[in-house]
């Protein structure tokens, strides 16, 4: 299942505010927000893992996915960006 991360009803952002422990029942209670990487959509997830396991290769990205290289960079570009104007 997929961590939601907007609100179903008003599409604000979510926040964490209860994880449980299976083991041993141990609940926590606050208010805090996700990490950026989970307020990205799972494409822009996937994206960012792909690049990892290419070891940072664009190259090998866009060979991968049968894109050019200037289109996969603008994908790159595009999550940078969007990235930035999360912090």
């Amino acid at each position: 299942m997929k961590l939601p991360i907007v609100c179903p009803s008003c599409e604000s952002a979510l926040r964490v505010s209860q994880m449980k422990c299976e083991q041993c029942v141990t609940e926590v209670n606050g208010n805090y927000e996700l990490p950026l990487y989970l307020k990205l959509t799972r494409d822009e997830q996937d994206f960012i893992l792909e690049f990892f396991l290419t070891s940072g290769s664009i190259k090998e990205m866009a060979k991968q996915a049968e894109l050019s290289y200037p289109t996969m960079r603008n994908k790159m570009d595009d999550l940078i960006e969007k990235i930035q104007k999360m912090k």
